[in-house]
């Protein structure tokens, strides 16, 4: 399997600088942090993309996103340009933030988002519809008729210092669904401004994923289930059911994995939902390999991610990113994909950590792919991480220290 991927993984090499990995319906697109050896080829960056959405943009364009920030000179520049000239030339911009997401903004950004001509900024308290969520969905929708979906924050450092992932989408299907979801809460922060709560759109149950779904070729799971539109299936329960269908090897990368959630004052409340489904796949005999970032080194997840890694069949990988030549960067130089691929033959790409809080209280899209090439490619890409010298065995006897988020010292535990 190692040879197959390593292969896989030598032919994007060779490939041109202007290709792209793409499957009907979808192209996968990748940030690689710069000054590390993650680069691949045949996955186009998401700045290019992100430039030829808005500039194909002829009607309409909508994002949403949980914060914005810009940085004068960064590539990221180009793509806040391509969205000033989409506005000038008259293509009505409606772009969505998270009231949370507004003290992580850059106040020159916003301000330079206002100013755009045809473009409505709207604040959406989440946290009022839900008790305790944000928008943390990364989406973009262009005249109805493409989107793009990932864990790129709209954030000068997301397009240049973090990996991630994403999907340009152009199946009618998923782009219908997610612009559902983008008018919802566009219509809910509507709703809230007028002094009204937003009523649920359905029972959880009515979202949950019925085991013929799951054989789809390509879908979209969105979390929270009551605020999903008719049609859009529930992620909480999604996620589980995709892996109770593991057989053999099961790769997921992300942020932070934690069976925890966020409670009132600042508390930790248990959340096992997804930890139960990865521990039940493991202890039926699948191999899982999951990798997080160093941020995830921290107390209360650290015992968890420690408890998890002593099952058998489970090898958790830790990722390290090396500080950039121009110095340390708050919030950046991290693994921050949120893939996995399931025994070779399923894709999911979203926006979601493996925490609660993310698939019962806040807005995310995960999209689903039943295809073999995408899941190669996928499992070639987590490989590629996983082999590198930036990941390194999380080591159960270890007291790690305080991971470097923020600032530019490491605190020790």
């Amino acid at each position: 399997m190692r040879r197959i991927l390593f292969s896989l993984l030598l032919a994007a090499g060779t490939g041109s600088a202007h290709a792209d990995f793409r499957i009907p319906g979808f192209e996968l697109v990748l940030t690689t942090p710069v000054e590390t050896s993650l680069a691949n080829p045949d996955v186009r960056d998401a700045i290019t993309v992100w430039c030829e959405l808005f500039d194909n943009a002829r009607q309409d364009i909508a994002i949403g996103q949980f914060y914005a920030v810009g940085k004068a000179g960064a590539p990221f520049e180009k793509v806040i340009e391509r969205l000033e000239a989409a506005g000038r030339r008259g293509v009505k911009i409606r772009f969505l933030l998270d009231k949370k997401g507004v003290n992580l903004s850059d106040a020159a950004t916003l301000d330079r988002l206002r100013a755009i001509p045809n473009l409505e900024l709207r604040i959406l308290d989440y946290s009022q519809i839900t008790g305790n969520g944000i928008i943390h969905a990364k989406y973009a929708l262009v005249d109805g008729k493409v989107a793009f979906v990932g864990s790129q924050n709209f954030d000068w450092r997301s397009f240049t210092h973090i990996h991630e992932t994403g999907l340009k989408i152009d199946d009618a299907t998923v782009v219908g669904q997610v612009k559902a979801i983008f008018e919802q809460d566009w219509a809910a922060q509507g709703t809230l401004a007028h002094g009204a709560k937003v009523a649920p759109l359905q029972a959880k149950a009515a979202a949950a994923v019925a085991p013929t779904e799951l054989a789809r070729p390509a879908y979209l799971l969105a979390s929270p289930a009551a605020y999903n539109p008719p049609g859009v299936r529930d992620s909480e329960t999604g996620l589980p059911a995709l892996l109770a269908d593991a057989r053999e090897e099961v790769r997921i990368q992300l942020l932070d994995y934690a069976p925890l959630s966020y409670g009132p004052n600042g508390t930790r409340p248990y959340y096992a939902v997804i930890d139960n489904a990865v521990r039940a796949a493991a202890n039926r005999g699948v191999k899982i390999k999951l990798m997080v970032s160093n941020w995830n080194l921290e107390a209360p997840a650290l015992p968890y991610l420690k408890s998890l890694a002593v099952l058998p069949n489970v090898e958790i990988r830790v990722v390290t990113l090396p500080r950039a030549s121009t110095g340390f960067i708050p919030f950046a130089r991290v693994i921050h994909s949120k893939t996995m691929t399931i025994d070779g033959k399923l894709a999911w790409v979203g926006t979601s950590n493996w925490a609660g809080g993310y698939f019962d209280l806040s807005r995310n899209l995960e999209v689903v792919m039943r295809n073999e090439a995408m899941a190669r490619r996928l499992t070639a890409l987590h490989e590629q991480t996983w082999s590198s010298p930036y990941a390194q065995k999380l080591d159960i006897n270890r007291d790690y220290p305080k991971p470097n988020k923020a600032t530019e010292k490491a605190v020790a535990e």
